[in-house]
């Protein structure tokens, strides 16, 4: 079986507050995410997960939050935190970001070389920002890559669309869960 690893990115309770589009899939993405983690866990594979979180007064936030004074994903608040029918368990790893990309100044790529896996997952949202940057970082980075498409939604369609007829086939391979299930059994 080839090392693999699940990546599940910014599964918060701000962005899915804000997003009717995203609250709408939330019990579809939960589902999928779950049964996922579930899977590598059941085969000992790793489960990461990646959540955005700045302090209240921003000063560690990006350039546009800083500039408009935008408030989410703020430290102290729930609004930072997994959404809680997730099965995000405390042997799990987290890691906390600052930036769309999960492997900006955090300890991602450290995960990775001491885990060593040949094949990363990538779920959460939203895919044209955080999972597109993430994935094109894994992969110029050298890892192989798949993104798990029934674990992945944007607040904005059209760049979801766009950003999987980007990554398809070069950067990273789109694969639903019983793909993915099947590769990790293997």
């Amino acid at each position: 079986m080839p090392g693999m690893t699940l990546i599940i990115i910014d599964m918060l309770n701000d962005f899915f507050r804000q997003h009717t589009h995203l609250a709408r899939q939330r019990p579809r993405l939960v589902g999928a995410i779950n049964m996922l983690a579930d899977a590598f866990r059941y085969h000992n594979q790793p489960v990461l997960w990646v959540r955005q979180e700045f302090a209240p007064d921003l000063h560690d936030a990006f350039l546009e939050m800083r500039k408009h004074n935008l408030h989410v994903t703020i430290a102290g608040t729930d609004g930072c935190e997994i959404l809680p029918e997730l099965d995000h368990r405390s042997t799990d790893k987290t890691i906390v970001k600052k930036r769309y990309s999960a492997f900006f100044r955090t300890d991602l790529e450290t995960t990775l070389a001491n885990v060593r896996p040949d094949l990363l997952v990538m779920a959460g949202i939203n895919t044209h920002a955080c999972v597109r940057t993430t994935v094109i970082d894994a992969y110029q980075r050298d890892y192989e890559v798949v993104v798990a498409t029934e674990c992945i939604a944007s607040y904005d369609e059209a760049h979801h669309d766009m950003t999987m007829r980007y990554l398809d086939g070069t950067i990273a391979r789109l694969l639903p869960n019983r793909e993915i299930i099947e590769l990790l059994g293997s």
